[in-house]
């Protein structure tokens, strides 16, 4: 792998929003030196021509695999197709410019795997496997006509669990497979054909047991949930990140800045929903349900940051909507800074992922993933939304996947 020099970046302080001319080195996939003109003898140069540099992005929740927004037909994909189909999403996720994902369910050891050894281009992928549901919950994408034995299907969303042993069991699995992080599914949802939004999913007793098996694995886990409810039960029993909380309320909101717990909001995707959500193979039927998140979201996610709890950038995505990933930055833009939108993607996804130091800045020692904008998203956050124009680097463990410093794109 070859040493890379990157001159006359202006690097973005994601502290304080300060700008700094920096170079930056890079050496076996990591970031050597920055500073004011370090030197290193046969790097291939860089020149930003005082472009804006910052270090790649995080989306904590995503679903590579989601070809389709349909996740019972998911489960009925050979997984060769579904791996083959998430090659094209794991390349637009990269060339946007993140370089690292959490998957929050379909994702595997092996397309994890196929990425990490550059045999798929993509961000790096942390990934639960399937997540964790009980019967006839989030994740069980059985109608109510059907009465088969609900299976682990992979490329499918999740795997259907009833009782401690049984959550153990999954559990184990899953980390034996390799598993970053478990999920479970706390509540009903949208792409879920029998539940309700509204909703509470699993005993506290099996909670504790996932929030267990994770913590002797040192790991932790997210739980998909809506209502306040279903939010406080998760915290109480050690969650560590909730996902959407579109339904969360004022109690449970400061119940969550004062347990450290995370959100991670995923305001883009109901948006998506609304919109193209059938087009892109979601039943009618269960896109309808995305009405009773999507102003309610608006509101209490602004009211839950301005009580303090963290937050990371997340989309949920799915299907062709995919493309709609930088859609989060106005929305989130809403209730946040500018500064404090690109804090979510880079520090406070790293701090959340707990790969402090690894991603999320540009430091000595971190992996070697830099961006190059045009101009300075802080003054517009525009130009993150328009990533094929304003985007001119994009390195991720010290390999060039885009140079348009030059003027090409």
């Amino acid at each position: 792998m070859p040493t890379l020099l990157l001159t006359n970046a202006g690097m973005i302080n994601l502290t304080t929003g300060d700008v700094q001319e920096v170079s930056v080195i890079a050496e076996d996939g990591r970031i050597k030196e920055v500073g004011q003109g370090p030197k290193a003898a046969g790097a291939d140069i860089l020149d930003a021509r005082g472009g804006f540099l910052l270090p790649g992005l995080s989306d904590a929740h995503v679903h590579v695999t989601a070809a389709t927004a349909s996740f019972p037909e998911l489960t009925r994909w050979s997984p060769y197709y579904a791996g083959a189909r998430a090659a094209g999403i794991l390349e637009a996720m990269l060339m946007r410019g993140f370089t690292t994902v959490r998957d929050a369910g379909g994702a595997d050891f092996g397309l994890a795997q196929a990425v990490a050894e550059g045999h798929l281009r993509g961000p790096r992928i942390l990934f639960c496997g399937q997540a964790i549901s009980q019967t006839g919950g989030h994740g069980d994408m059985r109608s109510p006509g059907e009465n088969f034995e609900a299976c682990v299907c992979s490329p499918g969303l999740g795997r259907v669990v009833d009782g401690v042993p049984e959550v153990r069991r999954a559990c184990r699995d899953e980390i034996r497979k390799g598993a970053s992080q478990i999920k479970i599914m706390a509540s009903g949802g949208i792409s879920s054909p029998t539940d309700r939004i509204t909703s509470s999913q699993f005993s506290m007793e099996e909670i504790r047991a996932a929030v267990e098996e994770a913590e002797n694995a040192g790991l932790y886990v997210m739980a998909h949930a809506y209502m306040p409810e279903s939010i406080r039960r998760a915290v109480e029993c050690g969650v560590r990140s909730i996902e959407h909380g579109n339904l969360i309320d004022e109690a449970t909101a400061e119940f969550m800045a004062e347990k450290g717990a995370w959100l991670v909001p995923t305001m883009s995707t109901y948006e998506a929903i609304a919109l193209e959500g059938v087009e892109a193979g979601m039943p009618e039927d269960m896109q309808v349900k995305v009405h009773e998140v999507i102003d309610a979201g608006k509101r209490n996610l602004a009211m839950a940051h301005g009580k303090g709890v963290k937050m990371a950038y997340g989309t949920d995505l799915l299907g062709d909507m995919q493309k709609h990933q930088m859609m989060e930055v106005s929305l989130r833009a809403e209730f946040m800074s500018p500064l404090e939108v690109l804090q979510s993607a880079t520090l406070r996804a790293a701090e959340l992922f707990r790969m402090e130091g690894e991603i999320g800045q540009v430091a000595p020692g971190a992996r070697a993933d830099l961006l190059v904008y045009d101009a300075n998203p802080l003054d517009d956050l525009a130009v993150l939304q328009d990533p094929d124009k304003r985007l001119k680097l994009i390195v991720k463990d010290g390999r060039v996947a885009k140079n348009a410093l030059n003027g090409a794109n």
